[in-house]
């Protein structure tokens, strides 16, 4: 008589060891992918024309404090002056790749954190892709004007809050979103006030060094600055559910030059983004990669 066979159930160590051989690919694979060469020197390119994009950023914002200076202060307006300039077209492509390479690096660095505290793993994670995603919506809004001639940051930031103010609980999701900004602008303040960012560099010594670690204190005070107010008004926008008031970049250096001694202070924010750009430069040279 033939017996019919015992079912067959999967051992639950055979699957928590395929999931933990499978996560250990994955590790490996991004750890490659991370360590390729070509892929920091793009992402040192990446430091680099993100530094062009303060600086000209910076620039803007000195003219709008002086009246001597036209279109917006942001990302969009520092590369609609790229694309007006010589070679324009070619710089903005260099801009595309450069930071989608350094978008792409800092994502695949985000798995490869170390630690044993799942918590803070997760935390830095989420940090390291922020940041990667960050990038790339930069490299984004320069492929936009390298093919469209144009692209409008502002609208694209008020847009985004209708789209969220539409939502059930949208107000309160925005609030939300507005505070994470500000939380992230305070980061930004307080990296540059105790000098964190030097962890991120393999520091020169003598008076590059020096310099260095000077512009990096200006600089990250000073976009800590100008994010914090675009996370105050992105806080307006959902307390008032009107979108107008969540303008990004442009519209918070624009509320800046409305504070009393604002000039004062919007100039000193250019000169500081100015600063964050130039320590973009010795970053891309002496970013721990």
């Amino acid at each position: 008589m033939h017996k019919a066979p015992f079912p067959r159930y999967d051992n639950p160590m055979n699957t928590r060891s395929s999931a933990k051989s499978g996560a250990e690919s994955a590790g490996r694979a991004a750890q490659q992918a991370g360590n390729n060469p070509h892929l920091k020197t793009l992402a040192r390119v990446g430091y680099a024309v993100n530094g062009l994009l303060h600086g000209l950023i910076g620039a803007i914002a000195i003219g709008l404090a002086v009246g001597a200076g036209g279109g917006s202060a942001d990302q969009s307006g520092a590369l609609g002056q790229v694309a007006q300039s010589p070679g324009g077209i070619f710089m903005l492509w260099t801009i595309v790749v450069g930071l989608a390479a350094l978008g792409l690096w800092q994502v695949l660095q985000a798995f490869l954190v170390p630690g044993s505290d799942p918590k803070k793993v997760w935390a830095h994670r989420l940090k390291e892709i922020g940041k990667g995603v960050a990038y790339l919506f930069v490299a984004g809004t320069a492929l936009t004007v390298a093919l469209n001639g144009s692209a409008n940051s502002s609208q694209s930031t008020s847009s985004a809050s209708a789209s969220v103010l539409a939502l059930p609980g949208g107000p309160v999701l925005l609030m939300i979103a507005g505070l994470a900004v500000l939380a992230i602008g305070g980061y930004f303040v307080y990296k540059g006030a105790a000098k964190k960012f030097t962890e991120d560099l393999a520091v020169p010594t003598g008076t590059v060094g020096r310099v260095t670690v000077g512009l990096g204190v200006a600089g990250y005070v000073a976009k800590g600055i100008a994010v914090g107010v675009v996370g105050i008004l992105a806080i307006v926008a959902g307390f008032t559910v009107d979108p107008s008031q969540s303008t990004g970049l442009d519209g918070a250096l624009h509320s800046l030059a409305e504070l009393p001694f604002g000039t004062v202070i919007l100039v000193l924010v250019g000169l500081g983004l100015i600063a964050y750009g130039v320590y973009c430069f010795f970053r891309a040279r002496f970013a721990r990669l």
